[in-house]
């Protein structure tokens, strides 16, 4: 599969604050890429460099085989970009904003328009200022998608929107899938694992981790520990061990690197007295405030 997306040591500096610091990124092609961090991680700042609105300071990156600095004009017919601050002239209706973007790409579909905005349930006939965010939200999607793009770049794209516009937009998404990369940056966990086939952790414009999706839920467990007295806290721990906590007859870890065979060997290693091993899997939230509270990669 092609790279559809590619960061080599990828630096932002603005004076004395690094937005991004060596960032190594890849993106296949048919991929479903979600980038999750807290808010000033340096996501957006990522998007705007990948979408040529920003120089980087240092590094490289490239989008569809071009370098991101000469992403423009002709490049952009290939790209659907939806950011969760971009701005729609108002004072249109939804009928006229499509009718003047579509002349911008070639490949523009008018059938798919039409799908689109019956999937979405946008009135054609409105004033863009007369309808809700969450409609504007679906009509920057529905321009995005209309021209059959091979990259989707979607900037905070949930953001403050109720469940079932989300629903529209993810069922949107997922339906041009097949057809087209999808990267985006939110804080809506829940709903990222819903879809999303790779994920990527963004800490203080470090990229933390970044592998599929099923891998990570894999290597994250929560385990639990039981013995027949209050165990002491040992010196030292594997590395990959995270939040140890000790109760009366209890212990607790997250283990960021699990392992069927090699988590129990270790965990007897440390605890020689250990009665019974336990481990459950992690939802998304779960490890992403695991890793917040870290700050730190594993």
């Amino acid at each position: 599969m092609n790279e559809v997306i590619r960061t080599e040591s990828l630096t932002k500096k603005y004076r004395s604050l690094r937005a991004l610091d060596g960032v190594n990124l890849d993106i296949r092609e048919g991929s479903v890429y979600a980038l999750v961090g807290p808010n000033g991680a340096g996501k957006t700042t990522l998007i705007k460099i990948l979408m040529n609105l920003i120089d980087a300071s240092t590094g490289r990156a490239s989008v569809l085989g071009m370098d991101s600095k000469r992403i423009r004009g002709q490049a952009y017919t290939q790209i659907g970009y939806v950011s969760e601050n971009q701005e729609i002239p108002e004072w249109m209706r939804v009928s006229e904003l499509l009718d003047y973007v579509h002349p911008f790409y070639p490949s523009w579909d008018a059938d798919l328009e039409n799908s689109l905005l019956k999937q979405f349930d946008l009135p054609r006939d409105k004033k863009i200022k007369a309808i809700s965010r969450g409609m504007k939200m679906k009509l920057a999607l529905a321009s995005a998608l209309a021209f059959h793009p091979k990259l989707v770049v979607l900037d905070e794209p949930f953001g403050g929107l109720d469940p079932l516009v989300r629903d529209q937009l993810i069922e949107g998404l997922l339906e041009r899938a097949r057809e087209s990369t999808v990267f985006l940056s939110s804080h809506d966990l829940t709903e990222i694992e819903s879809f999303a086939t790779h994920v990527g952790y963004l800490e203080s414009g470090k990229l933390s981790f970044s592998e599929e999706l099923a891998s990570l839920r894999n290597r994250f467990r929560e385990i639990e520990l039981t013995f027949t007295s209050p165990p002491q806290l040992p010196q030292s721990v594997p590395s990959s061990w995270l939040q140890m906590k000790l109760a009366s007859n209890a212990a607790g870890f997250i283990e960021t690197n699990f392992d069927e065979e090699k988590t129990p060997e270790n965990i007897r290693r440390v605890f020689v007295d250990v009665q019974d091993v336990s481990s459950k899997p992690m939802n998304l939230r779960s490890i992403f405030l695991a890793m917040a509270r870290k700050g730190g990669e594993v």
